[in-house]
């Protein structure tokens, strides 16, 4: 065990399912004792927690591939932080932990769910995007769902965002013949060419994607990771060449509407195109993890693979930053840092 505990931790509360565009009024920050941790658990002193967009998901009473967040209850997401008292074998206190106890000060995980991170290979942030769930989704729905090969080219949408980024550097590390990303800012379609070296990039409040993405893949593209839905979809359909991939991985345009919201008006060209198009969960591919930490790291050694984070600072402003998230304030990683 440790030194003097705390005796509180602030948490944020879901007390009221969001309609439409989250509100303050459905968040509240609370306090909440803090307790010496029971057999086989440990307490974390959070350091750094994430904020993503698959949570506004999670704030819906609705049966989905995830359960949603309770009411009432704190919220839960990755985060990373300091083993301050420890009630089980092999975590000590000292140790740093990856869970999925965040929008929290204080976290009583069980060790079981507890995943030691080392702050000399990478910075602890870098575990919740980069080298965590977030890289994972990049590196798996880019190699595995969308089956690349080199000589592809690839179309990213919402690509100045933590997977977005990193979908489109792996890809030119691979071999690809062309990237294009969109973005919905000229500071990012600046940051996708000079920092992550896309070939192209636009912003696509700038005109119609379809017109934008023929102007950008004259020749047509083989792959196009999905994070946005909506017009992006349309268009990446129109551009697919024969026997093209695309992973659907997020289709954050929708996720606040209220509406039904249209499907693409020209699907019908899977057919004659032969397209793949195919849904990807992160959890389905925890089999890569050891292959994809061993080569992301070492691209992030040689300087190969960049990445970004964007730090709200304290815990008062988690609410915001999910807010911040949602309206793509952030550039790459949304990250809470609480240290």
């Amino acid at each position: 065990m440790s030194a003097a505990l705390p005796t509180s931790s602030r948490e944020w509360h879901l007390v009221a399912r969001p309609h439409g565009w989250p509100k303050a009024e459905d968040f509240a920050l609370r306090e909440a004792p803090v307790t010496a941790p029971g057999e086989g658990r440990v307490l974390v002193r959070n350091l750094h927690f994430s904020v993503d967009p698959y949570m506004r998901g999670r704030m819906n009473d609705v049966k989905s591939y995830t359960p949603p967040f309770k009411l009432d209850h704190p919220m839960e997401g990755g985060a990373v932080g300091e083993v301050i008292a420890s009630n089980a074998e092999g975590i000590a206190v000292g140790d740093h932990v990856l869970h999925g106890l965040g929008w929290r000060e204080y976290a009583d995980v069980p060790a079981g769910h507890a995943v030691k991170v080392d702050p000399d290979l990478a910075p602890l942030s870098a575990y919740l995007g980069v080298l965590g769930m977030t890289g994972l989704t990049a590196y798996a729905g880019l190699f595995e769902v969308a089956s690349f090969k080199a000589g592809d080219a690839v179309f990213v949408s919402g690509a100045a965002g933590a997977v977005g980024s990193q979908v489109g550097q792996m890809a030119k590390l691979k071999g690809a013949s062309r990237v294009i990303g969109s973005a919905g800012s000229d500071d990012k379609v600046k940051l996708l060419v000079e920092e992550y070296g896309f070939d192209t990039a636009f912003n696509y409040k700038n005109g119609p994607v379809a017109e934008q993405l023929r102007k950008a893949a004259p020749d047509g593209i083989d792959v196009y990771f999905d994070n946005v839905g909506g017009e992006h979809l349309e268009a990446a359909i129109s551009s697919l060449n024969v026997h093209g991939r695309a992973t659907i991985c997020g289709m954050i345009a929708q996720y606040n509407a209220t509406e039904p919201t249209p499907g693409p008006r020209n699907l019908a060209l899977v057919i004659g195109k032969r397209l793949r198009l195919q849904g990807m969960l992160v959890g389905d591919h925890t089999a890569l993890q050891p292959q994809f930490v061993q080569e992301v790291a070492g691209w992030l050694a040689s300087g190969e693979l960049k990445y970004s984070e964007t730090f709200v600072e304290g815990i008062e402003n988690g609410f915001d930053a999910f807010l911040g998230l949602m309206r793509g304030e952030n550039t790459g990683k949304m990250i809470v840092s609480l240290d």
